[in-house]
């Protein structure tokens, strides 16, 4: 499968979801804005693809980050985050969302796992209610979008 081919539609994401059950995989989602990829995004997206057997990425829109984050974010476009991300060998699939979450995608996959990376309790993570199991990654201590951004301003 070509990168390309791993980004999917909201109609591309329909199609491969009963196939996916069907065939009994074990589903994992997790999301992000993944801006500027760097060693933290590297380790959450290696212990999703070591959950289960296809790892879903959902991946916030550009105005969707830019709620988010600000003026000035996102530093790549939507077409580069995803690509990027597809050419990473952990990640399966990639689909965007444009709401500030992705509850919508969550409840659609319905995922065995939900991993979010943060520092937050389980049960404060969205859309935990239409997954088997959520599973909390620790942040990288020191390694974020934001701090890459603020150090790469202040050369």
């Amino acid at each position: 499968m070509t990168v390309k081919n791993k980004i999917l539609s909201e109609n591309g994401l329909k199609r491969l979801l009963p196939r996916l059950k069907k065939s009994g995989a074990r589903l994992v989602f997790t999301n992000g804005c993944f801006d500027i990829l760097h060693a933290g995004h590297v380790r959450l997206l290696e212990k999703a693809g070591s959950l289960g057997d296809a790892v879903i990425v959902g991946l916030n829109s550009d105005s969707s980050v830019r709620k988010l984050k600000g003026v000035g974010r996102p530093v790549n476009k939507f077409a580069d985050r995803a690509l990027v991300l597809a050419a990473v060998r952990y990640v399966d699939y990639v689909i965007g969302f444009s709401e500030e979450t992705p509850f919508r995608l969550i409840r659609e996959i319905k995922p065995d796992v939900l991993l979010k990376g943060g520092d937050y309790s389980p049960e404060k993570v969205v859309g935990r209610e239409f997954s088997g199991k959520t599973v909390i990654f620790p942040l990288l201590k020191g390694k974020s979008t934001t701090k890459i951004i603020e150090k790469a301003s202040h050369k």
